[in-house]
């Protein structure tokens, strides 16, 4: 049958869902009522049960649509909504059941995204992009990591943990890690996967790329965060670090994050990761250490090494793709911030950001001794910071205004109201045409009635 013959055996109550800009979603679902499901298992040539052990979305009509007069009714939703992550089936997986290679879509958690058989890893359905998968037959370790997944499964059950938030913060680690690699003059591994994966060069499609094939590229180093954050040696190096009985800050060459690095292959990666002050890892840390201590207050989410941060979650390919299509459809998107921005202004920029940085760095040892001595230099240095980066805000946004971007997009941006923004920039003012009954004088900045 066609599908729009197919379809109008129901009623239904909305429409497919669609794209931003229009298409037609990949990933969307269909709930039906108790009539509808009847109807389509009368079709189908078999029972209830079976369809309901196949479509993981079977009876979550129930809690939608109620039973009205009898009719079959039909209802559209997004499937990541209804039962959790959609990806593409592997078409050449589907041909083989079916003896078609027609396009195919399921509930798949992110580590069960690599089709062994083919060697592909299978995309995200939700985003508005032509590829259903990436090739991996030249990234067997790719492959391998899925295999070793099971195992780090049933470690955490053994554990005390449950698998799926293991991976969630492994992954949320490691995608930080993805964000700040640009950085690092000693990455080698990611780069040469990305372009493996991109078919042998990402070219000037870079930046796409590396959303694209973020999931992929970071998959084995995601398997074995997950699998070094179960392992009690490594949370006994945490507590070390620590100080354990006498507390003290955690150094920047602390062992753990040593260790850590070296579990990804990356023995120069841990002064990076220490570092790295308010990650999901930090998170982690400071749950593990709290909870040998015993001061970690009842139990909740600060007690619970696993609880990942809403903030700590990384953006999904879908969304990533969003701003990036805006980003680029934007004025100035086309020039690059190195060619736009003078040398100068572009150090100023640094200068400002490493100065705030170094007075927040300072706060980790300000938090012992007398209370007002404390008090004292916290505020000082957190006052100090402050200005610096008020500055660092106004610097960058003249920067971008000089490239032509949109001032409404900068106060957004920057989470400022256009007219405090404007105010902080006096340039801008400068640029504004005259309007009747008021004059920009040149110079000093000063608008004069009429």
């Amino acid at each position: 049958m066609e599908a729009k013959v197919l379809r109008a055996c129901w009623k239904w109550r909305n429409y497919p869902p669609g794209h931003e800009g229009g298409g037609a979603r990949a990933d969307a679902e269909v709930l039906l009522n108790a009539a509808g499901r009847q109807l389509l298992a009368g079709m189908c040539g078999g029972e209830e049960d079976v369809l309901a052990r196949a479509l993981p979305s079977w009876e979550e009509g129930d809690t939608k649509l109620r039973a009205q007069d009898g009719d079959p009714v039909g209802l559209w939703r997004i499937g990541g909504a209804v039962v959790g992550p959609v990806a593409f089936g592997c078409r050449l997986c589907t041909a083989r059941r079916t003896g078609t290679a027609l396009r195919a879509v399921r509930y798949a958690p992110r580590w069960e995204r690599v089709c062994v058989r083919h060697g592909r890893w299978l995309l995200d359905a939700d985003a508005n992009q032509p590829l259903e998968h990436l090739d991996l037959r030249d990234l067997p370790e790719v492959v391998a990591a899925q295999r070793r997944w099971p195992s780090v499964a049933r470690r955490a059950v053994r554990a005390g943990a449950e698998p799926e938030r293991v991976f969630a913060l492994g992954y949320a680690v490691v995608a930080r890690w993805w964000e700040q690699a640009l950085h690092w003059e000693r990455e080698a591994v990611w780069p040469r996967r990305l372009h493996q994966i991109a078919g042998g060069n990402a070219g000037t499609e870079l930046e796409r790329w590396r959303i694209v094939g973020r999931d992929s590229v970071v998959f084995p180093e995601v398997v074995a965060v997950a699998d070094a954050l179960l392992d009690p040696a490594l949370a006994e190096l945490a507590w070390q670090d620590s100080g354990a009985g006498q507390p003290r800050p955690l150094p920047a060459d602390g062992a753990f994050c040593r260790r850590l690095g070296e579990r990804v292959g990356r023995g120069w990666l841990g002064p990076l990761a220490a570092t790295d002050y308010g990650g999901p890892l930090t998170s982690w840390m400071g749950a593990v250490i709290r909870i040998r201590r015993g001061a970690g207050g009842p139990p909740g989410y600060g007690n619970d090494p696993w609880w990942l941060r809403q903030e700590h979650q990384p953006a999904s390919m879908a969304a990533q793709l969003r701003v990036l299509s805006k980003e680029r459809s934007a004025p100035g998107s086309g020039t690059t911030w190195r060619s736009a921005v003078p040398a100068e202004q572009r150090a100023r920029i640094t200068s400002l950001v490493n100065d705030a940085e170094e007075q927040l760095t300072q706060l980790r040892g300000a938090q012992y001794g007398k209370t007002a001595d404390a008090a004292q230099q916290l505020l000082g240095n957190l006052g100090h910071a402050a200005t610096l980066i008020e500055q660092a805000v106004r610097e960058t946004a003249a920067a971008a205004l000089g490239a032509g971007m949109a001032l409404e997009d900068l106060a957004h941006w920057a989470r400022l109201p256009t007219d405090v923004l404007a105010e902080a920039l006096p340039d801008h003012r400068k640029r504004q045409p005259e309007k009747s009954g008021e004059r920009v004088s040149g110079g000093r900045q000063g608008v004069h009635g009429p």
